[in-house]
């Protein structure tokens, strides 16, 4: 068992390795672009005195708002997406 784990570790090295030679090369626009379609972000927001939760792609374009964070991360698992809490 602990060479499969010793094996997954080396692959998560090289796949961030990979990552970052990648991002040393990439232009601005490629940058700028990067994780868009991977990444959502959710912050809390009120709304006509409730307390809601808005999502957003990663270059801020709004996305929904849903009544809890819970359903948040839902909302962006279901599109494949990678949630992160913005505060």
């Amino acid at each position: 068992m602990a060479g499969n784990d010793e094996r997954g570790a080396s692959a998560d090295a090289g796949l961030a390795g990979d990552m970052q030679v990648r991002a040393r090369t990439m232009t601005g626009a490629e940058l700028r672009d990067w994780g868009m379609k991977e990444v959502a972000y959710f912050r809390t927001i009120m709304h006509e005195g409730a307390t809601l939760v808005a999502i957003h792609a990663a270059d801020g374009t709004p996305v929904g708002i849903v009544e809890d964070e819970d359903s948040a991360v839902d909302a962006i698992l279901e599109q494949d997406m990678v949630p992160t809490f913005l505060q």
